[in-house]
């Protein structure tokens, strides 16, 4: 998992509430268990003209004009503001590996659905809670200006504006550590790497049938 301390990206708007996982990548894309490969069809009911399927070259797929992500404007963003309950619906993982395939490194939003914001710090996204005046704000700000930026830095949990008007956000300190330091669940287990190692061979003496 990539290690994430400071990020500075351009934001994308998704102006609407109770945004779905089905919505963020709709079931037909659920087949393969690979982290990757799910960015092309992030939003694909609402980035694409046509229904999509799986397999499908989406490069070659008529784009809907209208949609948030396929304006110039937002081309490269890596930092997504949304509306309330932003990832609710079914618990599939495959929303945060579709986002962060994208490209998206944050989402900032007034509230998430629980299991989709565990989701996202187990897959390197950094999902925030700003209140709800402030998400107001920035999307006040953003639609007022091209290239809107904004500044995560994980470290001091704040939301930095181009102005220079700081947000502070809260985060568990587990997962503030796990982010920081780029590890996942597994990456967890490694770091007792050598007690686990010390524990085997310990039970190699005292149990050893376990071992044959």
């Amino acid at each position: 998992m990539r290690v994430f301390k400071q990020h500075q990206g351009i934001v994308a708007p998704m102006d609407r509430s109770n945004v779905d996982t089905d919505m963020i990548i709709p079931k037909q894309f659920l087949k393969s268990i690979k982290r990757t490969g799910f960015g092309p069809n992030l939003f694909d009911e609402l980035r694409y003209l046509d229904e999509g399927k799986p397999d499908q070259d989406s490069s070659k797929r008529p784009l809907n004009p209208d949609f948030i992500l396929n304006q110039k404007r937002y081309q490269n963003a890596s930092i997504l503001l949304a509306r309330r309950n932003f990832g609710c619906g079914s618990s599939r993982e495959h929303a945060p590996w579709a986002l962060e395939d994208f490209g998206f490194r944050v989402i900032i939003a007034p509230s998430f659905a629980d299991i989709f914001y565990n989701n996202c710090f187990k897959n390197g996204l950094l999902p925030i809670v700003l209140e709800e005046n402030s998400v107001d704000k920035l999307f006040a700000e953003n639609a007022a200006k091209d290239g809107y930026q904004l500044t995560v830095d994980l470290e001091a949990k704040t939301v930095v504006t181009p102005s220079g008007e700081s947000f502070g956000f809260t985060v568990d300190d587990f997962r503030r550590h796990c982010l920081l330091n780029g590890l996942d669940d597994i990456g967890v287990t490694l770091e007792d790497a050598e007690l686990i190692k010390s524990y085997e061979n310990s039970r190699r003496v005292t149990a050893p049938w376990l071992f044959h």
